[in-house]
């Protein structure tokens, strides 16, 4: 069955870096759309980053120029690179799968999500 494990969270002061890595499993990870969302308690889920199976790359305006999505299909693995952390980019980020190739935007385009990991930026 389809997995998505995050890692890589952790509390950072602002102007600080993290990385987060997605490691996937249980299907053709090369041939799916894959995203990071955040979400903070109270609010909706919102979209971070995607990168399409061929690997072009849609940002939130929030985090454009500070944050790179990347993805190592040899690896099955998902990156999020976060430069400049702001204490507005504090939530939970998800990393999520398409349900095919190339990417949308909504939370309604992605099926499967996984647990989750905990960015903390203090100021």
């Amino acid at each position: 069955q389809v997995q998505l494990v995050e890692s890589g969270g952790g509390s950072v002061q602002a102007g600080g870096s993290l990385r987060l890595s997605c490691a996937a499993s249980g299907y053709t990870y090369s041939a799916y759309c894959m995203g990071w969302f955040r979400q903070v308690p109270g609010k909706e889920r919102e979209g971070v980053a995607t990168i399409d199976s061929d690997s072009v790359t849609r940002y939130a305006y929030s985090v454009k120029g500070r944050f790179t999505i990347s993805r190592d299909n040899a690896k099955n693995t998902l990156y999020l690179q976060m430069n400049s952390l702001k204490p507005e980019d504090t939530a939970m980020y998800y990393c999520t799968r398409g349900w095919g190739r190339f990417c949308a935007t909504d939370v309604s385009d992605f099926n499967y999500w996984g647990q989750g990991t905990q960015v903390t930026v203090s100021s």
